[in-house]
């Protein structure tokens, strides 16, 4: 075998290997399963502890299997350590710490790596409300006036802490691994989250992190007095007692010492710019704390101040560290300080973390629980099994297409693609991604769109085929001549992402992050699997001729001649739906525009779908039914969020359609907000026009300016086609579809770029030819490329659309638009624009760029 098919063959199982075991196990293993699989030592001594915390929920004293497991060791003294050995958790000497460290990682483990969304799983959720609002007094002595002020004071007062809470969930809630969470205004002064995968029951203290106020506080401890040896009648003025919690090396225990600490502190959390846990130099977790510009001096001057104290009353002083309350700290302080304080404690792994994430996201003000529930998957089960059916379809379209259009080389296609989608689901998994059904049709799309490399390098061997050269050199100089251009357009779809990633929030974020790991895993199947595993099968001898379909013969179109009217009939369809954005009221649904929700009680459930076939008969816009089960109270409810003003007519119209359901409600219909916030609209948009930008500079660098104006144009052009039509046709903006149409912009620069290389190309291999002709002779060459990526995420996009439901019609909508929309653009967009940018001039394209740029890895020309 040739040393380059081996090294891509060993680098192949390498990363596919690291994939596979990033997903295992591939969904959750019920947690007394796990246990009784994971126990390595002293096993009938375990199994009688798990039978008897089994009785305990079984008999209703405990809610889950793992509570009773914590419970039972904290009562009777019990080690889980030397049930599970090869955890190795001996830096740990307080068992009960120990024990909550190892259940927790256990029952972790047992969880699919890959979390399921709220849509596809359900969740768990919270209901928080702000304490109190400050009142507003008059001045003027109206008592009137003063009550008018005093009303709208705390109206805005209570509008800007909710706004803010919700953003300091947003960061907390994804700072503990939860992603896709939903996090919304209900009313004027409380807020719900959702959070995909999780159960309170197994998951106890996880509401308690996340709404924490974290007033932190600097204070001074008494030099000379101890409580434990002071007389309460002579406790000094100005000081408290807090109790500091140590771990006592004698007992391992946890024990307390009482300090007098000073009421007033010396500086707050104010100061703090980050925080991050740490491990300590002797083991043990730490919280690492670091200053703003101005807290660093004002922590250095306190820190002087005590040292000078101490060289005046030759005593050591401390400087408490109090979070909430609560002592956590009281550091020795012998000289001044400066760069950064820690926060030291009997932490475990997960709660440095929660503390950390706390103080880089504090609240001002305290939030108290409403209510906690249990949330089932939002989309009903007919719906999801539809939706995932249709992937599968959709998947096997693009599948079978390509095996019968290549053979053999289809094959390879096939099994690189496979590959992708594995490490791309792998990398997923060891970032805590959650999947949604969304994300689900995301993937499937991104099978259509993963062939485009592998169709680009087979288009490009049968053009060498058919100069007369053989199998294997024409393949090697078909991945020869298709690698920059490869190259070139994932660079400008990793520069969106890039961009999205850096600069967009929640939602948008995210995409981000699952486009970059798409196109990092496409490239690498297609430059590597596919290469290795073709050269493998033509220098053995396996394969010896490419038998392939043909559906697209060489042509000769003047495409050019048809620049001017088809470009204006298209941009007279943007302006249409330019119109149509801004004409029409109802474009945003409740993601966006949020709504009411209506809670009722029933004595027959109705199927979500019989309830969303419902609305769709009579047009009562759109409707997001699931239902709830209150924590504590074991009473499921059926919630209902509607646009607004409507929820009062769905109630009745369900009433009258299910009367046998018992459906009942108090009257009461309560105004949510958006769960995509303004913070996030506004980052998308920034982000979005900076990726623009990204993408001119890239393209005026690696190409020339004018290359540059035309792909920005075009993708402009492909952004506000897809927005007008989908709009135009009745769609609503909701979260999934923001995806979907930041996909579109990898989808639209990925094309353009295809055909300004082989333009740039062409202008260097006939260097005595006009302009026009060469870029009409580019695209003609490139036009079989972009119908079959066309065909190919087209089938796909088509099978989500005609049998997905909910979200995924809409989805699959607005990429079939822009799939359309894009091989078009490409064409009669970008290439027009580039044609009159250089004034229809070969010389001016000359003047202006190095035809053909030397990339570094390909060394020196010549």
């Amino acid at each position: 075998m040739r040393s380059g098919i081996l090294w891509k063959l060993l680098t192949t199982c390498a990363v596919v290997a690291w994939a596979v075991t990033n997903l295992i196990p591939l969904s959750d293993i019920p947690f007394a399963v796990y246990l009784e699989q994971a126990v390595s030592a002293q096993e009938d001594g375990f199994k009688e502890l798990l039978n008897r915390a089994r009785h305990r929920v079984e008999e209703g004293r405990e809610p889950s299997l793992f509570l009773a497991l914590r419970n039972i060791g904290r009562e009777d003294g019990v080690d889980y350590a030397q049930y599970f050995s090869h955890l190795r958790l001996l830096d740990v000497t307080n068992r009960n710490r120990r024990n909550d460290i190892l259940l927790n990682e256990l029952l972790r483990r047992s969880h699919g790596r890959l979390s399921l969304g709220l849509d596809l799983k359900g969740g768990v959720g919270v209901t928080l409300k702000i304490n109190e609002a400050p009142r507003a007094t008059a001045s003027d002595g109206s008592l009137e006036e003063a009550a008018s002020d005093e009303r709208d004071f705390d109206a805005y007062w209570r509008e800007e802490q909710l706004s803010k809470a919700i953003d300091v969930m947003g960061e907390r809630v994804n700072g503990l691994g939860v992603t896709e969470p939903v996090i919304r205004a209900i009313g004027d002064d409380q807020l719900q989250i959702q959070m995909p995968g999780l159960s309170s029951r197994e998951n106890p203290d996880i509401i308690d992190a996340i709404k924490k106020p974290a007033r932190l506080e600097f204070r001074l401890v008494h030099r000379t007095l101890d409580p434990h040896t002071t007389p309460e009648s002579l406790y000094p003025p100005g000081y408290e007692v807090l109790a500091e919690e140590y771990e006592n090396p004698d007992t391992n225990e946890i024990d307390e010492r009482l300090l007098f600490v000073k009421r007033i502190p010396e500086a707050t959390g104010e100061i703090v710019k980050s925080a991050y846990p740490s491990m300590g130099e002797f083991g043990g977790m730490r919280v690492l704390l670091s200053f703003t510009s101005e807290g660093e001096a004002a922590f250095e001057a306190l820190t002087r101040r005590i040292a000078a104290e101490n060289q005046r009353t030759n005593s050591l002083g401390q400087l408490a560290i109090v979070l909430d309350g609560k002592l956590y700290s009281a550091p020795t302080v012998r000289e001044s300080i400066s760069g950064g304080a820690e926060i030291t404690g009997s932490f475990t792994r997960r709660e440095a973390i929660e503390l950390s994430n706390v103080l880089n996201n504090p609240l001002a003000f305290e939030l108290t629980v409403s209510e906690m529930f249990e949330v089932g998957p939002t989309l009903a089960q007919d719906a999801r099994d539809s939706s995932l059916n249709a992937a599968k379809l959709g998947a096997g379209l693009v599948i079978g297409f390509m095996i019968l259009y290549y053979g053999v080389a289809g094959v390879v296609a096939v099994l690189s693609m496979s590959l992708s989608i594995v490490i791309v689901l792998g990398v997923l998994a060891s970032v805590g991604a959650t999947l949604t059904l969304p994300g689900v049709a995301a993937l499937v799309l991104t099978v259509g769109m993963a062939v485009d490399a592998n169709i680009l390098i087979f288009e490009r061997i049968r053009e060498e085929l058919k100069t007369g050269k053989k199998l294997y050199p024409s393949l090697l100089s078909g991945y020869e001549k298709a690698f920059s251009t490869i190259v070139d357009a994932n660079l400008t779809t990793l520069i969106i992402a890039g961009i999205l990633f850096w600069l967009g929030a929640g939602p948008i974020k995210g995409f981000g992050l699952t486009l970059a790991i798409g196109i990092g895993a496409s490239v690498f199947c297609a430059l590597v699997v596919s290469r290795f595993l073709l050269e493998l099968l033509t220098s053995s001898g396996w394969l010896k001729r490419m038998w392939c379909l043909s559906l697209f013969k060489s042509t000769g179109f003047d495409f050019l001649k048809w620049r001017r009217r088809v470009f204006t009939l298209s941009w007279l369809i943007v302006l249409a739906g330019i119109v149509t954005l801004s004409v029409r009221r109802d474009i945003y649904g409740i993601d966006f525009a949020g709504g009411d929700e209506v809670t009722l009680s029933f004595e027959k459930k109705i199927e979500p779908s019989d309830i969303l076939a419902l609305i769709e008969q009579q047009q009562l816009g759109e409707v997001l039914p699931f239902y709830r089960t209150l924590i504590g109270e074991n009473k499921e409810v059926l919630k209902l969020q509607t646009e607004f003003e409507l929820g009062a007519e769905v109630v009745h119209a369900l009433q009258k359609r299910f009367p046998d359901a018992g459906l009942s409600y108090d009257g009461s219909i309560v105004q949510i907000g958006p769960s995509v916030g303004a913070h996030i609209k506004t980052t998308a948009m920034i982000s979005i026009a900076l990726a623009l930008i990204g993408i001119l500079l890239y393209v005026a660098l690696r190409f020339e300016i004018g290359y540059g104006v035309g792909a920005v144009v075009a993708t402009i052009h492909d952004v506000l086609m897809t927005l007008g039509v989908f709009v135009m046709a009745g769609g609503q903006f909701t979260a999934p579809i923001v995806a979907a149409v930041l996909m579109i912009l990898g989808y639209s620069i990925n094309d353009t770029i295809v055909v300004f290389d082989r333009i740039r190309e062409e202008l260097t291999l006939r260097p005595g030819v006009n302009l026009r002709t060469i870029i009409n002779l580019a695209i003609n060459r490139v036009i079989s490329r972009s119908c079959l990526t066309s065909l190919t995420t087209l089938l796909a996009a088509t099978a989500l659309y005609i049998y997905g439901a909910g979200v995924i019609n809409d989805f699959a909508l607005v990429f079939i638009v822009g799939i359309l929309t894009g091989t078009f653009s490409s064409i009669f967009i970008a290439s027009p624009v580039f044609f009159w940018w250089h004034k229809g001039q070969r010389s001016h394209v000359e003047e202006r760029h190095d035809l053909k740029p030397a990339y570094e890895w390909e060394g020196p020309k010549g």
